[in-house]
């Protein structure tokens, strides 16, 4: 009976865990269900549409990480191209939390190379600060453009970037007042239907606007001119990431729609010359961009990386002798650590010269030759928080457009996956699976969010200085650290040439 009664209360207590095991493991996959249910319901986070329930780890890692990387990982400056602090701002920017930070910064001030903004012991009064004076560009156009925007965004191709990538920067861009560079992939429907002023970009192969044998159209840029969200036209020579190689589009992204924008054969590597065969000099440059203005009504400018820099004082030179009617609208000048979709790294990594080079010599130049207020300087390459901004104001540019700031207000995770089609975040693919994380109606707020937060910022930093508004800016504003671990002022660096913008 002992035993019968032992067997009993042994099999009454495996009836309980085996039936509590059920229960417990039944919750779980409840659980589960439940957040994959809500996970690819949602339409607010990409990683948690693209990847139900497991996407949740990584905001725990994240969170993590904030106690353990300083044992094991990465410090939050460490990392490249973009640090964990950068990336940390442009995502709160993004998401419009507050960027405030307690105990004291964790930028090291020392290195070499390091901005330091001169403060005045009589700030700008809050009260006192003025909005951003509006610039013309294009004086002698038809339709010359302006704006009071001055942080806008930078060329990024539908192709390169998805079709709810493009809609959510173009609406965004709409949203803020800021205008949307379309990248040298050509003009699609989601570009215009989020409303945004647009600057076309026309690459070396001329997509969008070329003839059968890869020649400028003037009927076609007429028709693109057409559209009035199409305010500028720029004439890429270079890019930052890859200088003297053209634009490279893998052929598993040369969808039939990105095929036919761009007037090539589908699913075929879209790869543009490594430079317009039709300029080979200054005066080709110059008459290449009269055309387009004359064509279109609008302003022209050109973009290029600076390396060789002799080429500027001639072409100043061509200009003064043709008259500054010809001269271009603006130029952009992209950074040798600008970023692209996909590159050599014999080009990302070694040619070309970075901004804080590169910018001052043509700001300078365009002043010894009495072109500065003629033609309007937009930079580009890595500006993506307000120090970099408020740097290149004090430089002297007059615009900064930024890429990779707006994909990580689009909500990038650095994943460096841009030239596969595999882009977990659904900016760079053309996976449907993948894009459906990526919401126009939601992304879009956020970039405008991040376009405000960093005028916001530029101008509280502007204010510091004691100016009204950031374009008050100038090279006296700032300092920067040399290898004595002293720091001299950049008017001082720079003193070549004074310039007013």
């Amino acid at each position: 009976m002992a035993e019968s009664g032992f067997s009993g209360w042994m099999l009454t207590g495996l009836e309980v865990m085996s039936t509590l095991f059920i229960f417990v493991v039944g919750t779980v996959l409840l659980v589960v269900v439940i957040i994959f249910i809500f996970d690819i319901a949602q339409s607010k986070h990409a990683i948690r549409k693209n990847f139900p329930v497991i996407g949740h780890f990584r905001y725990g890692f994240e969170k993590l990480g904030e106690f353990f990387r300083q044992y094991f990982f990465a410090m939050d400056r460490e990392e490249l191209p973009f640090n964990r602090a950068q990336r940390s701002w442009a995502y709160r920017a993004a998401k419009g939390i507050s960027n405030t930070a307690a105990f004291g910064s964790t930028r090291d001030l020392r290195p070499t190379g390091t901005v330091l903004f001169v403060n005045c012991p009589f700030p700008t009064l809050e009260a006192d600060a003025t909005s951003t004076h509006s610039v013309e560009i294009g004086p002698y156009c038809q339709q010359p453009y302006t704006t009071d925007k001055f942080f806008h965004i930078s060329a990024m191709s539908y192709g390169a970037i998805s079709r709810p990538a493009v809609l959510s920067l173009s609406q965004g861009a709409y949203k803020a007042g800021c205008w949307m560079n379309t990248g040298e992939g050509g003009l699609s429907p989601y570009h215009l239907e989020g409303g945004a002023d647009l600057v076309y970009q026309i690459g070396t192969a001329k997509y969008g606007v070329r003839n059968q044998t890869g020649e400028l159209d003037d009927d076609k840029l007429k028709e693109v001119a057409a559209h009035v969200q199409v305010r500028m036209f720029e004439l890429k020579l270079s890019q930052g990431a890859k200088p003297g190689k053209g634009g490279i589009l893998p052929a598993a992204k040369v969808t039939e729609e990105v095929a036919k924008i761009r007037g090539i054969k589908p699913y075929t590597a879209s790869i543009s010359p490594n430079r317009h065969p039709d300029i080979d000099s200054v005066d080709d440059l110059l008459d290449m961009i009269e055309r387009i203005r004359r064509v279109t009504g609008k302003p022209v400018g050109f973009k290029a990386v600076i390396g060789a820099y002799g080429w500027l004082d001639s072409l100043c030179e061509a200009i003064n002798n043709r008259g500054e009617k010809v001269a271009p609208d603006f130029i952009t000048i992209d950074s040798a650590d600008g970023g692209t979709g996909a590159a050599p790294m014999s080009l990302m990594d070694d040619v070309g010269l970075p901004l804080k080079e590169s910018l001052p010599r043509v700001i300078d130049a365009l002043t010894r030759h009495g072109l500065r207020q003629r033609i309007k300087v937009v930079c580009s390459g890595k500006l993506i928080t307000p120090t970099e901004v408020a740097w290149a104001l004090c430089m002297g540019a007059d615009f900064i457009t930024s890429a990779r700031g707006f994909m990580f207000s689009l909500g990038c995770i650095q994943a460096m996956q841009c030239n596969k089609d595999t882009c977990p975040t659904g900016i760079t693919t053309h996976n449907t699976r993948l894009q459906k994380g990526l919401n126009p109606a939601h992304k879009s707020v956020r970039v405008c969010n991040y376009q405000n937060n960093i005028e916001n910022e530029v101008g509280i930093i502007a204010h510091s200085c004691g100016v009204h508004e950031p374009r008050q800016l100038r090279r006296f504003h700032a300092r920067i650290v040399l290898e004595n671990g002293l720091s001299v002022g950049l008017d001082e660096l720079y003193p070549d040439a004074e310039f007013s913008n």
